[in-house]
């Protein structure tokens, strides 16, 4: 009897041991923050920036989500990946050649309808924060401008994080964070105007001597695992990728949601 209670008790430590560890792992895993690819949760019944994917990402607790931005012909800020609708809508015509109100008029094969950028960010709005991929060709200063005034109509602009082009970046600086490389940052470091809040490094590699220039620099450091990348070009698993970038001390990470289970 002596016996059973001793060993009892030795699996009871075990048990709890194993507990808090699992809990201890959690806690860390608690204190990532998932900003959703390609405007929140896609998968085969939630096509990318929609609402459905947008309220699966706020409804799962991501932190942000991407969205990607361009302008119609008649000036319009939309949300739309590709520069044309043939995907998903089978529209080859591109977004630059098409009136907002020929784009209201198409339907993808999901049922899910084109969005304005306003109808994005007002759902947002004390939900979820915001990364703008912004994919307008050129300068456009009337639609940089909208794009700010509507980051603050809803909010957002504190926290928000673009992903910018080369035409727009000087407008942009100061205005909202910039993502860059840690080259593009080791340059930027060197302005007179140089303010750490003004940008981000975001990779998918990032060894741990960038991650510590770019933390003692105070720059926000995000990583980022994307589907196209282990399409085309990625020797390693995203399971690896991701954890290569957890153990340098990432802590923002830009994903596909199908790479969810893995944090």
């Amino acid at each position: 009897m002596r016996k059973s209670l001793i060993f009892l008790f030795v699996i009871m430590n075990l048990l709890c041991y194993q507990l808090s560890a699992v809990s201890q792992t959690q806690k860390k895993d608690n204190n990532l923050e998932l900003i959703a690819h390609r405007g929140g949760v896609v998968n085969s019944k939630s096509p990318e920036n929609s609402l459905k994917a947008l309220n699966e990402a706020i409804n799962r607790g991501y932190y942000m989500v991407e969205v990607d931005v361009r302008l119609t012909k008649d000036g319009v800020l939309i949300t739309h990946h590709d520069k044309d609708f043939k995907r998903y809508y089978g529209e080859d015509r591109l977004v630059t050649a098409m009136t907002w109100e020929e784009i209201q008029g198409l339907t993808g094969d999901l049922g899910q309808k084109v969005l304005k950028l306003e109808t994005v960010l007002a759902h947002c709005e004390g939900k979820i924060q915001v990364m703008i991929d912004n994919k307008i060709q050129g300068f456009e200063k009337e639609a940089f401008d909208e794009i700010i005034n509507l980051l603050d109509r809803y909010g957002l602009r504190g926290k928000a994080l673009m992903i910018g082009t080369e035409a727009s970046t000087e407008y942009f600086t100061g205005k909202i964070k910039l993502s860059c490389s840690i080259d593009q940052l080791k340059e930027n470091v060197k302005r007179k105007d140089f303010n750490p809040n003004n940008y981000y490094l975001v990779s998918s590699a990032i060894p741990s001597a960038d991650f510590n220039w770019a933390k003692e620099h105070t720059f926000m450091v995000v990583g980022a695992v994307n589907t196209w990348a282990y399409a085309h070009k990625k020797k390693e698993t995203p399971e690896e990728t991701i954890e290569k970038l957890k153990q340098v001390g990432v802590t923002f990470f830009q994903i596909d949601s199908i790479y969810e289970t893995f944090f």
